[in-house]
């Protein structure tokens, strides 16, 4: 079969891999330059390694990267780097037994309620039975009021803000059960991973042609597809399938003909955008954290990873790299801000959290270079109801099958879902 996939993001790469495999052939339309998607990266021309737009690592129960990994002869480095918390000030490690006991704003028997908690999250393997449970009030009784009041309410208020209290139990679950202490990357970074699979995909005939938009989709007498690539249109009959691995607002808005239930429904799962903002420091701007979640609801930033105290600084040319992430829903007034705008507003609370470096360190005359970079409908928000908005993989239109992180429930997003995703769809073809 003659077979088009849109979007050579993970899913996109994956599920081309596959089918070529069996003997399909496959053409990749990708509107970027490069292929990658939410995981895409850029390189200074200082640094050996490239580096994601937006912060990404495996966990190393991530069964389907690492196997895509080893069949493709990608290296891959595991390390457990430091998970932190701040709180009350102040930087706490947050990542074992001994620092939840350590953690000096719970009291014995609150930490004990949710230590215990945590591991029947972990022991549970069907997660099914907490469907239709939210995990507020969940947290609430099992975890305790303090609990959720100072850790668990501003991380969910920080993540998804006015659905805070919507959230399904079975997402909080996942983001439990799927934790690791230790981390994977892949040696040089998401791009050269992606880029060695791209290789891998052209050596059997497939074609990724990039710089090019499908702009419409629609069916030809309900058997074939008929395609617009920038205002171009390709004849009918040109494919037999198509895989949309686009976000589904994105599939709706290029989709012809759907039904209104449909759209209807896609549309109702809410999405927000994923903003990054990268600096590029000349000293660590923390000693050895990796991960620091902020807790304090007043701080404008969600999580600080310095990347470079989980990959070594000597592969990005000795420097440091800085993200301040944050999950904003789409009429955010930071989306609308330049970088230089949005790290003025942050730059306090950056020198709240820096207070205790020593003097020889100061923002922000160690900044070398900044970025910023911003996902649109990166991550659904995952409700009680989203079971049942979740799309199939066949689409109303025939031949047509969509593959996007809205389906990788209760799991959240990620480049190891992204790749099962795109292996399920190639096995459905």
């Amino acid at each position: 079969m003659k077979i088009a996939i849109l979007g050579a993001g993970f899913t996109g790469l994956s599920a081309a891999y596959r089918l070529l495999k069996k003997g399909h052939e496959v053409i990749i339309f990708e509107k970027e330059n490069s292929i990658g998607g939410l995981a895409i990266g850029f390189k200074d021309p200082k640094w050996q390694w490239s580096l994601e737009k937006a912060y990404h690592h495996w966990f190393t129960n991530d069964s389907y990267a690492l196997n895509l990994a080893k069949e493709i002869n990608q290296n891959v480095i595991i390390k457990r780097p430091s998970t932190d918390i701040y709180s009350h000030g102040k930087r706490f490690p947050f990542d074992s037994v001994t620092s939840l006991l350590k953690f000096p704003y719970l009291s014995f028997a609150d930490k004990i309620k949710m230590g215990f908690s945590i591991i029947f999250l972990k022991i549970i393997e069907n997660y099914k039975i907490f469907e239709g449970k939210k995990a507020y009030p969940w947290i609430k009784k099992y975890m305790g009021e303090r609990s959720l009041q100072i850790l668990w309410n501003p991380l969910l208020q920080g993540k998804f803000g006015k659905y805070k209290e919507d959230i399904a139990l079975t997402w909080f679950w996942a983001r439990i059960k799927k934790r690791t202490p230790s981390l994977a990357y892949p040696e040089g970074g998401f791009q050269v991973f992606a880029n060695k699979l791209a290789a891998e995909i052209k050596k059997m005939g497939g074609k990724i042609q990039l710089n090019t938009e499908v702009m419409e989709l629609v069916s030809a007498q309900d058997v074939n597809v008929k395609f617009t690539v920038n205002n171009k249109p390709l004849a009918i009959n040109h494919f037999d399938k198509v895989i949309v691995t686009l976000p589904s607002p994105i599939f709706i808005k290029i989709s012809q003909n759907l039904p209104e239930s449909y759209v209807k429904r896609i549309r109702s799962i809410p999405h927000l955008y994923a903003q990054v903002l990268i600096l590029t420091l000349k000293k660590p701007f923390m000693d050895k954290t990796y991960w620091l979640n902020v807790t304090d609801k007043k701080f404008p930033f969600l999580v600080l990873v310095e990347h470079t105290n989980f990959m070594d600084k000597k592969y990005y040319g000795n420097q440091h790299i800085l993200y301040i992430g944050n999950y904003l829903p789409q009429n955010h007034p930071y989306l609308k801000m330049p970088k230089e705008e949005l790290l003025k507003v942050f730059m306090p609370y950056l020198k709240k959290i820096n207070s205790q470096k020593s003097k020889d360190f100061s923002l922000p005359f160690s900044i070398l270079n900044s970025e910023l970079f911003t996902g649109p409908f990166a991550q659904p928000v995952v409700t009680t109801e989203y079971l049942k908005l979740i799309p199939e993989m066949k689409t109303p239109i025939k031949n047509v099958y969509l593959a996007n992180l809205d389906m990788v429930y209760p799991w959240d997003r990620g480049t190891n879902y992204a790749i099962e995703l795109g292996e399920q769809v190639a096995k459905l073809i």
